[in-house]
Protein backbone atom coordinates (compact mmCIF):
# COMPACT_ATOMS: atom_id res chain seq x y z
CA UNK A 1 0.00 0.00 0.00
CA UNK A 2 1.29 3.33 -0.94
CA UNK A 3 0.87 5.98 1.39
CA UNK A 4 1.94 10.04 1.32
CA UNK A 5 1.73 12.13 4.49
CA UNK A 6 1.10 15.56 4.20
CA UNK A 7 2.47 17.38 8.07
CA UNK A 8 5.29 16.06 9.18
CA UNK A 9 4.21 17.83 12.61
CA UNK A 10 3.49 16.07 16.36
CA UNK A 11 0.77 14.20 14.20
CA UNK A 12 2.70 12.93 11.25
CA UNK A 13 5.65 12.76 13.17
CA UNK A 14 4.00 10.07 15.59
CA UNK A 15 3.22 7.85 13.02
CA UNK A 16 6.40 7.98 10.79
CA UNK A 17 7.61 6.54 14.25
CA UNK A 18 5.31 3.31 13.68
CA UNK A 19 5.19 3.11 10.16
CA UNK A 20 8.41 1.69 8.83
CA UNK A 21 7.48 -1.15 11.07
CA UNK A 22 4.07 -1.99 9.50
CA UNK A 23 4.39 -4.59 7.36
CA UNK A 24 2.98 -3.56 3.25
CA UNK A 25 2.60 0.05 4.34
CA UNK A 26 5.33 2.37 1.94
CA UNK A 27 5.49 5.84 3.23
CA UNK A 28 6.21 6.82 -0.32
CA UNK A 29 6.22 10.36 0.07
CA UNK A 30 6.05 13.63 2.96
CA UNK A 31 4.83 16.78 2.51
CA UNK A 32 5.60 19.56 4.81
CA UNK A 33 6.35 23.46 4.00
CA UNK A 34 9.80 22.85 6.09
CA UNK A 35 11.51 20.82 3.88
CA UNK A 36 14.22 20.28 6.77
CA UNK A 37 11.23 19.94 9.26
CA UNK A 38 10.17 17.32 7.35
CA UNK A 39 13.85 15.68 7.75
CA UNK A 40 13.85 16.44 11.40
CA UNK A 41 10.57 14.59 12.12
CA UNK A 42 12.04 11.24 9.84
CA UNK A 43 15.43 11.45 12.17
CA UNK A 44 13.54 12.03 15.48
CA UNK A 45 11.55 8.88 14.14
CA UNK A 46 14.62 7.05 13.42
CA UNK A 47 14.68 6.76 9.76
CA UNK A 48 18.25 6.39 8.45
CA UNK A 49 18.76 9.26 6.17
CA UNK A 50 19.25 7.18 3.16
CA UNK A 51 15.19 6.08 3.28
CA UNK A 52 14.09 9.14 2.60
CA UNK A 53 17.19 10.48 -0.15
CA UNK A 54 14.57 9.52 -3.08
CA UNK A 55 15.39 12.72 -5.66
CA UNK A 56 11.30 12.52 -7.30
CA UNK A 57 8.17 10.55 -6.46
CA UNK A 58 8.45 7.71 -9.65
CA UNK A 59 11.97 6.77 -8.16
CA UNK A 60 10.18 6.44 -4.72
CA UNK A 61 7.89 4.40 -6.11
CA UNK A 62 10.14 2.25 -7.65
CA UNK A 63 12.77 1.28 -4.91
CA UNK A 64 10.60 1.81 -1.78
CA UNK A 65 12.39 4.53 -0.60
CA UNK A 66 10.57 8.17 0.52
CA UNK A 67 10.67 11.30 -1.53
CA UNK A 68 10.75 14.50 0.69
CA UNK A 69 9.38 17.92 -0.66
CA UNK A 70 7.88 21.19 -0.09
CA UNK A 71 5.30 20.81 -2.77
CA UNK A 72 2.51 18.74 -2.47
CA UNK A 73 1.31 19.00 -6.49
CA UNK A 74 3.13 16.16 -7.53
CA UNK A 75 2.29 14.01 -4.96
CA UNK A 76 -1.36 14.54 -5.18
CA UNK A 77 -1.86 14.66 -8.98
CA UNK A 78 0.35 12.02 -10.15
CA UNK A 79 0.07 8.04 -10.22
CA UNK A 80 0.93 5.80 -7.73
CA UNK A 81 -0.47 7.10 -4.20
CA UNK A 82 -3.10 5.27 -2.74
CA UNK A 83 -3.92 6.83 0.52
CA UNK A 84 -3.23 10.18 1.62
CA UNK A 85 -3.13 11.56 5.06
CA UNK A 86 -4.07 15.44 5.56
CA UNK A 87 -2.28 16.47 9.09
CA UNK A 88 -0.78 19.92 8.18
CA UNK A 89 -3.74 20.95 11.38
CA UNK A 90 -4.46 24.07 8.89
CA UNK A 91 -7.88 24.02 7.21
CA UNK A 92 -7.51 25.88 4.29
CA UNK A 93 -4.38 23.35 3.24
CA UNK A 94 -6.74 20.42 4.44
CA UNK A 95 -9.80 21.57 2.51
CA UNK A 96 -7.64 21.95 -0.70
CA UNK A 97 -5.59 18.74 -0.37
CA UNK A 98 -8.77 16.82 -0.02
CA UNK A 99 -10.20 18.54 -3.20
CA UNK A 100 -7.19 17.60 -5.13
CA UNK A 101 -7.68 14.03 -4.16
CA UNK A 102 -10.98 13.68 -5.40
CA UNK A 103 -9.95 15.10 -8.31
CA UNK A 104 -7.03 12.41 -8.84
CA UNK A 105 -8.34 8.98 -7.46
CA UNK A 106 -6.65 9.00 -4.01
CA UNK A 107 -8.28 8.08 -0.61
CA UNK A 108 -8.24 10.38 2.02
CA UNK A 109 -7.63 10.35 5.80
CA UNK A 110 -8.26 13.33 7.66
CA UNK A 111 -6.18 14.54 10.53
CA UNK A 112 -7.05 18.16 10.36
CA UNK A 113 -9.79 18.09 12.63
CA UNK A 114 -10.69 21.66 11.90
CA UNK A 115 -11.34 21.31 8.36
CA UNK A 116 -13.44 18.29 9.39
CA UNK A 117 -15.93 20.10 11.28
CA UNK A 118 -15.86 23.39 8.60
CA UNK A 119 -17.19 21.20 5.77
CA UNK A 120 -16.29 17.57 6.63
CA UNK A 121 -19.99 16.37 5.71
CA UNK A 122 -19.43 18.34 1.84
CA UNK A 123 -16.24 16.58 1.23
CA UNK A 124 -17.40 12.86 2.88
CA UNK A 125 -20.38 13.40 -0.43
CA UNK A 126 -17.98 14.51 -2.87
CA UNK A 127 -15.44 11.52 -1.99
CA UNK A 128 -18.59 8.49 -1.72
CA UNK A 129 -19.56 10.39 -5.26
CA UNK A 130 -15.75 9.26 -6.70
CA UNK A 131 -15.95 5.92 -5.39
CA UNK A 132 -13.34 6.68 -2.96
CA UNK A 133 -12.74 6.70 1.35
CA UNK A 134 -12.69 9.85 3.16
CA UNK A 135 -12.01 8.79 6.75
CA UNK A 136 -11.53 10.24 10.24
CA UNK A 137 -8.28 9.54 11.85
CA UNK A 138 -7.48 6.61 14.00
CA UNK A 139 -5.93 7.71 17.15
CA UNK A 140 -7.43 11.29 17.39
CA UNK A 141 -10.49 10.66 19.64
CA UNK A 142 -13.37 11.23 16.99
CA UNK A 143 -12.60 8.15 14.94
CA UNK A 144 -11.64 6.26 18.32
CA UNK A 145 -15.20 7.47 19.83
CA UNK A 146 -16.55 6.18 16.52
CA UNK A 147 -15.13 2.90 16.99
CA UNK A 148 -17.07 2.52 20.48
CA UNK A 149 -20.37 3.85 19.08
CA UNK A 150 -20.36 1.11 16.08
CA UNK A 151 -19.52 -1.56 18.67
CA UNK A 152 -22.62 -0.21 20.79
CA UNK A 153 -25.07 -0.53 18.09
CA UNK A 154 -23.46 -3.67 16.38
CA UNK A 155 -24.61 -5.11 19.68
CA UNK A 156 -27.76 -3.40 20.38
CA UNK A 157 -26.78 -1.01 22.45
CA UNK A 158 -28.42 2.80 22.45
CA UNK A 159 -25.77 5.51 22.84
CA UNK A 160 -26.74 8.03 25.70
CA UNK A 161 -23.65 9.90 25.68
CA UNK A 162 -20.24 9.48 23.92
CA UNK A 163 -17.24 11.58 24.30
CA UNK A 164 -13.74 12.38 26.09
CA UNK A 165 -11.55 13.84 28.70
CA UNK A 166 -9.64 16.77 29.28
CA UNK A 167 -7.87 18.86 31.47
CA UNK A 168 -10.73 21.93 31.74
CA UNK A 169 -11.53 24.82 34.31
CA UNK A 170 -14.26 27.73 33.58
CA UNK A 171 -11.56 30.03 34.30
CA UNK A 172 -9.04 28.53 31.01
CA UNK A 173 -11.63 29.83 28.02
CA UNK A 174 -9.82 32.83 28.14
CA UNK A 175 -6.76 31.52 28.34
CA UNK A 176 -4.16 32.60 26.17
CA UNK A 177 -0.70 31.55 24.38
CA UNK A 178 1.22 33.06 27.01
CA UNK A 179 -1.05 31.08 29.53
CA UNK A 180 -1.19 28.08 28.51
CA UNK A 181 1.80 26.32 29.87
CA UNK A 182 0.73 26.46 33.72
CA UNK A 183 -3.10 25.56 33.11
CA UNK A 184 -1.61 22.74 30.40
CA UNK A 185 0.83 21.77 33.36
CA UNK A 186 4.00 21.42 31.18
CA UNK A 187 6.69 23.33 32.48
CA UNK A 188 7.32 26.79 29.89
CA UNK A 189 11.10 25.80 28.98
CA UNK A 190 10.39 22.41 28.85
CA UNK A 191 7.58 23.21 26.23
CA UNK A 192 10.42 25.51 24.19
CA UNK A 193 12.93 23.36 23.90
CA UNK A 194 9.92 20.67 22.66
CA UNK A 195 9.28 22.94 20.12
CA UNK A 196 5.75 22.84 20.91
CA UNK A 197 2.89 25.51 19.48
CA UNK A 198 1.48 27.37 22.20
CA UNK A 199 -1.60 28.71 20.20
CA UNK A 200 -2.42 24.93 19.14
CA UNK A 201 -1.90 23.16 23.26
CA UNK A 202 -4.03 26.49 24.61
CA UNK A 203 -6.39 25.13 21.81
CA UNK A 204 -7.25 22.48 24.01
CA UNK A 205 -7.00 24.23 27.44
CA UNK A 206 -9.53 26.74 26.24
CA UNK A 207 -12.25 24.14 25.08
CA UNK A 208 -12.05 24.98 21.37
CA UNK A 209 -10.43 21.76 19.92
CA UNK A 210 -12.42 19.45 22.61
CA UNK A 211 -15.65 21.42 20.85
CA UNK A 212 -14.11 20.63 17.66
CA UNK A 213 -14.06 17.18 17.79
CA UNK A 214 -17.11 16.81 19.57
CA UNK A 215 -18.76 18.18 16.29
CA UNK A 216 -16.57 15.83 14.63
CA UNK A 217 -18.19 12.58 16.63
CA UNK A 218 -21.60 14.19 16.10
CA UNK A 219 -21.62 14.68 12.40
CA UNK A 220 -20.03 10.80 11.92
CA UNK A 221 -22.26 9.11 14.66
CA UNK A 222 -25.39 10.46 13.99
CA UNK A 223 -25.49 11.98 17.64
CA UNK A 224 -26.89 15.74 19.05
CA UNK A 225 -25.40 18.45 21.13
CA UNK A 226 -27.16 19.74 23.96
CA UNK A 227 -28.68 23.05 23.88
CA UNK A 228 -25.74 25.14 25.56
CA UNK A 229 -22.75 22.74 24.29
CA UNK A 230 -20.30 21.09 26.38
CA UNK A 231 -20.47 21.61 29.95
CA UNK A 232 -17.17 19.95 30.79
CA UNK A 233 -18.22 18.56 34.29
CA UNK A 234 -15.80 16.96 36.66
CA UNK A 235 -15.98 13.52 36.14
CA UNK A 236 -14.03 10.29 36.56
CA UNK A 237 -14.39 6.98 35.11
CA UNK A 238 -16.29 5.45 37.50
CA UNK A 239 -19.62 7.97 37.91
CA UNK A 240 -19.74 8.56 33.50
CA UNK A 241 -22.67 6.14 34.14
CA UNK A 242 -23.96 8.61 37.14
CA UNK A 243 -23.43 12.47 35.77
CA UNK A 244 -23.67 11.67 32.19
CA UNK A 245 -27.58 10.36 31.90
CA UNK A 246 -30.83 12.39 31.40
CA UNK A 247 -31.47 14.84 34.00
CA UNK A 248 -34.99 13.45 34.93
CA UNK A 249 -33.59 10.57 35.88
CA UNK A 250 -31.05 12.50 38.25
CA UNK A 251 -28.18 13.40 35.65
CA UNK A 252 -26.97 16.36 33.95
CA UNK A 253 -27.90 15.45 30.13
CA UNK A 254 -30.43 17.40 28.36
CA UNK A 255 -31.19 14.57 26.37
CA UNK A 256 -30.03 10.84 24.92
CA UNK A 257 -27.79 10.28 21.94
CA UNK A 258 -25.67 13.25 22.48
CA UNK A 259 -21.94 14.45 23.78
CA UNK A 260 -20.02 15.43 26.74
CA UNK A 261 -16.46 16.57 27.52
CA UNK A 262 -15.46 15.58 31.10
CA UNK A 263 -12.81 17.32 33.51
CA UNK A 264 -10.57 15.84 35.08
CA UNK A 265 -10.19 18.30 37.55
CA UNK A 266 -12.29 19.74 40.15
CA UNK A 267 -13.74 23.02 40.00
CA UNK A 268 -11.84 23.92 42.82
CA UNK A 269 -8.58 22.27 41.33
CA UNK A 270 -8.52 19.13 42.87
CA UNK A 271 -7.66 16.19 40.72
CA UNK A 272 -10.52 13.98 39.74
CA UNK A 273 -9.93 10.57 41.24
CA UNK A 274 -9.52 8.37 37.93
CA UNK A 275 -9.88 11.06 35.27
CA UNK A 276 -10.07 10.69 31.82
CA UNK A 277 -8.04 12.94 30.82
CA UNK A 278 -5.88 11.47 27.86
CA UNK A 279 -9.03 8.80 27.30
CA UNK A 280 -12.98 8.57 25.29
CA UNK A 281 -16.05 7.13 26.93
CA UNK A 282 -19.72 6.06 25.62
CA UNK A 283 -22.75 5.41 27.99
CA UNK A 284 -25.11 2.85 27.18
CA UNK A 285 -28.65 2.28 28.60
CA UNK A 286 -30.04 -1.69 29.13
CA UNK A 287 -32.90 -2.02 27.17
CA UNK A 288 -34.97 -4.66 29.42
CA UNK A 289 -34.38 -5.79 33.37
CA UNK A 290 -32.40 -8.94 31.58
CA UNK A 291 -29.82 -6.83 30.41
CA UNK A 292 -29.59 -4.55 33.18
CA UNK A 293 -29.15 -8.12 35.55
CA UNK A 294 -26.25 -8.63 32.75
CA UNK A 295 -24.74 -5.83 33.56
CA UNK A 296 -24.04 -6.71 37.51
CA UNK A 297 -23.33 -10.38 36.63
CA UNK A 298 -20.43 -9.41 34.12
CA UNK A 299 -18.92 -6.86 36.94
CA UNK A 300 -20.01 -3.45 34.82
CA UNK A 301 -20.06 -0.40 36.61
CA UNK A 302 -23.84 1.51 36.85
CA UNK A 303 -25.26 3.87 38.00
CA UNK A 304 -27.49 3.71 41.42
CA UNK A 305 -30.44 2.15 38.98
CA UNK A 306 -28.32 -0.64 37.45
CA UNK A 307 -29.77 1.02 34.41
CA UNK A 308 -26.60 3.28 32.60
CA UNK A 309 -23.00 1.88 32.20
CA UNK A 310 -19.88 3.31 30.54
CA UNK A 311 -17.27 1.98 28.65
CA UNK A 312 -14.10 3.73 28.54
CA UNK A 313 -10.51 3.74 26.87
CA UNK A 314 -8.21 5.52 29.46
CA UNK A 315 -5.98 6.45 26.52
CA UNK A 316 -5.34 7.56 23.08
CA UNK A 317 -1.80 7.51 21.20
CA UNK A 318 -2.36 9.77 18.22
CA UNK A 319 -0.61 9.16 14.52
CA UNK A 320 1.15 5.95 16.49
CA UNK A 321 -2.20 4.17 16.16
CA UNK A 322 -2.67 5.67 12.49
CA UNK A 323 -2.49 2.84 11.31
CA UNK A 324 -5.79 0.74 11.79
CA UNK A 325 -7.08 4.00 9.69
CA UNK A 326 -4.51 3.25 6.66
CA UNK A 327 -5.77 -0.20 6.94
CA UNK A 328 -9.17 0.16 6.75
CA UNK A 329 -9.20 2.18 3.82
CA UNK A 330 -6.62 0.85 2.16
CA UNK A 331 -7.17 -2.99 2.67
CA UNK A 332 -11.03 -2.73 3.32
CA UNK A 333 -11.91 -0.18 1.65
CA UNK A 334 -14.50 1.59 4.98
CA UNK A 335 -13.11 4.45 7.18
CA UNK A 336 -12.70 4.58 10.40
CA UNK A 337 -15.65 7.28 11.16
CA UNK A 338 -16.97 9.71 8.23
CA UNK A 339 -19.39 12.48 8.48
CA UNK A 340 -22.90 11.40 7.22
CA UNK A 341 -24.73 14.74 8.17
CA UNK A 342 -24.69 17.93 9.56
CA UNK A 343 -25.38 18.21 13.07
CA UNK A 344 -23.13 20.23 14.84
CA UNK A 345 -20.74 23.07 14.14
CA UNK A 346 -18.36 25.02 16.33
CA UNK A 347 -19.01 28.54 16.37
CA UNK A 348 -16.22 31.70 17.38
CA UNK A 349 -17.22 33.31 20.94
CA UNK A 350 -15.11 36.72 21.84
CA UNK A 351 -12.64 35.76 23.92
CA UNK A 352 -12.23 39.17 25.46
CA UNK A 353 -13.89 42.47 24.54
CA UNK A 354 -13.19 44.01 20.86
CA UNK A 355 -13.14 46.66 19.56
CA UNK A 356 -14.17 47.16 15.66
CA UNK A 357 -11.09 46.86 13.58
CA UNK A 358 -9.55 43.90 15.69
CA UNK A 359 -8.26 41.17 14.03
CA UNK A 360 -9.21 37.87 14.70
CA UNK A 361 -7.00 35.29 15.58
CA UNK A 362 -8.50 32.01 15.56
CA UNK A 363 -8.76 29.18 17.71
CA UNK A 364 -6.21 28.81 20.50
CA UNK A 365 -5.24 32.64 20.13
CA UNK A 366 -6.00 35.94 22.05
CA UNK A 367 -9.39 36.76 20.59
CA UNK A 368 -11.00 33.94 20.40
CA UNK A 369 -12.55 30.15 22.16
CA UNK A 370 -15.02 27.64 20.31
CA UNK A 371 -18.25 26.61 21.11
CA UNK A 372 -20.26 23.67 20.39
CA UNK A 373 -23.89 23.98 19.52
CA UNK A 374 -26.21 22.52 17.36
CA UNK A 375 -26.20 23.39 13.35
CA UNK A 376 -29.54 24.12 13.49
CA UNK A 377 -29.47 26.88 15.84
CA UNK A 378 -25.94 27.80 14.62
CA UNK A 379 -27.57 28.40 11.22
CA UNK A 380 -30.29 30.78 12.58
CA UNK A 381 -27.69 32.91 14.51
CA UNK A 382 -26.00 33.06 11.60
CA UNK A 383 -22.59 32.34 13.77
CA UNK A 384 -19.10 32.32 12.61
CA UNK A 385 -17.57 29.13 12.34
CA UNK A 386 -14.31 29.01 14.80
CA UNK A 387 -12.54 28.01 11.49
CA UNK A 388 -13.06 30.94 9.64
CA UNK A 389 -12.43 33.33 13.01
CA UNK A 390 -8.98 33.67 12.04
CA UNK A 391 -7.08 36.73 9.49
CA UNK A 392 -10.40 38.47 9.39
CA UNK A 393 -11.45 42.02 10.88
CA UNK A 394 -14.07 43.02 13.23
CA UNK A 395 -16.61 45.22 11.47
CA UNK A 396 -18.12 45.96 15.12
CA UNK A 397 -17.12 45.83 18.75
CA UNK A 398 -17.92 42.98 20.89
CA UNK A 399 -17.96 42.10 24.34
CA UNK A 400 -16.58 38.85 25.89
CA UNK A 401 -18.58 35.81 25.59
CA UNK A 402 -20.38 37.36 22.69
CA UNK A 403 -20.98 35.24 20.12
CA UNK A 404 -19.37 36.15 16.43
CA UNK A 405 -21.80 36.17 13.53
CA UNK A 406 -20.70 35.79 9.72
CA UNK A 407 -21.95 40.11 9.40
CA UNK A 408 -19.56 40.66 12.35
CA UNK A 409 -16.43 40.15 10.00
CA UNK A 410 -15.25 40.72 6.51
CA UNK A 411 -14.80 37.48 4.62
CA UNK A 412 -12.83 36.83 1.47
CA UNK A 413 -15.23 34.92 -0.33
CA UNK A 414 -12.25 33.85 -2.61
CA UNK A 415 -11.02 31.48 -0.34
CA UNK A 416 -11.36 27.99 -0.33
CA UNK A 417 -12.79 27.33 3.31
CA UNK A 418 -15.33 30.32 2.74
CA UNK A 419 -16.38 28.45 -0.55
CA UNK A 420 -17.07 25.23 0.76
CA UNK A 421 -18.30 26.43 3.63
CA UNK A 422 -20.82 28.63 2.00
CA UNK A 423 -21.42 25.66 -0.24
CA UNK A 424 -22.19 23.09 2.50
CA UNK A 425 -24.61 25.64 4.13
CA UNK A 426 -26.13 26.48 0.58
CA UNK A 427 -26.94 22.36 -0.16
CA UNK A 428 -26.96 20.85 3.00
CA UNK A 429 -29.62 21.32 5.30
CA UNK A 430 -28.97 20.90 9.14
CA UNK A 431 -30.37 17.89 10.70
CA UNK A 432 -32.97 18.44 13.29
CA UNK A 433 -32.07 17.39 16.98
CA UNK A 434 -33.83 15.03 18.75
CA UNK A 435 -36.70 15.39 21.74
Amino acid sequence: MTVALIGAGKFGGMFLVQARRIRGVHIAAIVDRSYDQACNALALAGWPAPAYAAPDLPLALATGATFVTEDPGPVLTGDGIEVVIEATGDPESAIAHALTCVEHGKHLVMGTVEADVLAGPLLATRFRGAGLIYSLAYGDQPALIAEMVDWARLNGFDIVCAGRGTKFHPDYRYATPETVWENYGIDERRAAEGGLNPQIFNAHVDGSKPANEMASVANACELWPQPEGLSFPACGADDLPHLLRPRWLGGLLTHRRTLEVVSSIERDGRPVFRDLRWGVFIVIEASSDYVEGCFADYGLVTDRTGRFTALYKPFHLVGMELGVTVASVGLLRGPTGQPNGFRADVVAIAKQDLAAGERLDGEGGYTVYGKLMPAAASRAMDALPLALARRVTLNRSLNRDQLVRWSDVMTDDSLITVRMRREMQETMSPLPGID
